[in-house]
């Protein structure tokens, strides 16, 4: 496997582009995306956990029921949730997508992300979708196109072999606030040219965001409109993998390179954040036990906010472990913080060890910090991924509506 430049448009047969609707008048940037394949695709999606879902979602739900898709449409501005005539609206995106390629409405998957409650003007993207061109080399435009607080675009691909075939898949994403684990507002639309059952594809999927997307957090809210898709049009060429055998671990392995990048690059640009924070829990009974954990001690405010100010602050992280209820021995855990600036224990066996403070806030200070917890009480491990905490996230979300 390779890690190689791009997005939605490096596997074979896909082709992507964005126009500016005018769905938020304040936005002066695109703000509709579409991301096309030449040929029907084998699809898969998972979908927000949170009871509220927005209109697309459940839309899309339908139109993927059968496990075939042709085209993505997205828009951003409006998250079309709990809002005026959602499902006729999500509908309408639909439709206008289906007319504009060529192909029937139940082959669009919909998506939307921004406000909350207010109705989508859909006539303006009806008005406007025609202006859209798809092109190859399409996936920036379409990334810029998705987000909202998003401070950067997001993208990974790579390219591997199955059969002799080249095979690659390609991914883009948005995410940055009300991001939590069970997905969060954040929506990735993934492409491959890699032929694949529905079934295997669903299965690479769900196993893949469990152990990416699920496992990022950053302020604890889980939105009502994000999904993860995946369109695989088989334009690679080799034999179909219809069973979980060398090729699909094969397949499973690229997928989860490229949801791990795409995750990592979301908790980065939390709102307002200034570092990575990624927390790795080795030594525990059972992967799902250091999930938790992991999860924990990313996800806690104080935790964060310690990150912000480059405290070696390390009582919060037993405090978060503690809280987490998972089981562990609080005796057993050993506590070190990383970074490019190296290496500090600050806890063996559950009490504090002496440390250089000086030494340890020069390493909270780089732009991802590692915390690597050790319980000591097996050999399974779990890694997720968060930010610090600042100023900047009250400011963003204080007035996010304007």
């Amino acid at each position: 496997m390779k890690i190689i430049e791009g997005g939605v448009c490096v596997a074979q047969g896909f082709t992507a582009g964005s126009i500016r609707c005018g769905i938020k008048d304040s936005r002066i940037n695109d703000d509709t995306a579409i991301i096309f394949s030449a040929c029907e695709c084998t699809a898969a999606a998972t979908y927000t956990m949170n009871r509220v879902k927005a209109a697309p979602v459940y839309v899309t739900m339908e139109h993927l029921e059968n496990g075939v898709a042709r085209a993505i449409i997205a828009n951003a501005g409006n998250a079309n949730a709990c809002a005026p005539d959602g499902m006729e609206n999500a509908r309408r995106m639909a439709k206008a997508a289906a007319e504009l390629l060529g192909v029937d409405e139940e082959d669009i998957v919909v998506a939307s992300t921004g406000v909350i409650g207010q109705r989508l003007p859909v006539e303006r993207i009806e008005e406007h979708l025609s202006e859209i061109k798809l092109e190859e080399n399409g996936s920036e435009k379409a990334n810029l196109a998705i987000m909202t607080t998003d401070t950067r675009t997001k993208t990974a691909a790579v390219e591997f072999t199955i059969g002799g075939k080249t095979c690659r898949i390609g991914g883009i994403c948005k995410g940055s606030g009300m991001i939590h684990p069970n997905m969060g507002t954040m929506l990735s639309f993934i492409t491959t040219d890699c032929a694949i059952t529905h079934e295997m594809l669903t299965d690479a999927l769900q196993e893949s965001v469990r152990k990416t997307y699920n496992r990022v957090t950053v302020d604890g809210d889980t939105s009502t409109n994000d999904m993860c898709v995946v369109l695989a049009n088989g334009k690679a060429g080799n034999e179909l993998i219809d069973w979980q055998d060398e090729d699909y671990q094969l397949f499973c392995k690229a997928l989860g390179e490229v949801n791990t990048r795409l995750a990592r690059q979301i908790a980065a640009d939390g709102e307002g954040a200034t570092k990575l924070v990624t927390c790795t829990v080795s030594g525990s009974r059972s992967e799902e036990t250091a999930e938790r954990l992991a999860k924990a001690v990313v996800g806690s405010n104080l935790v964060k906010a310690a990150m912000f100010g480059a405290d070696a602050n390390w009582g919060r992280v037993l405090c978060a472990m503690g809280y987490s209820k998972a089981p562990f021995r609080p005796e057993y855990v050993s506590v070190a913080f990383s970074s490019a600036a190296g290496s500090i224990t600050v806890c063996e066996k559950g009490e504090a060890v002496d440390f250089d403070e000086d030494a340890a806030k020069k390493i909270l200070s780089e732009k991802e910090v590692v915390i690597a917890v050790n319980v000591n009480e097996g050999e399974n491990c779990a890694t997720a991924w968060g930010c610090d905490l600042t100023y900047d996230y009250v400011k963003i979300n204080g007035d996010y509506r304007t």
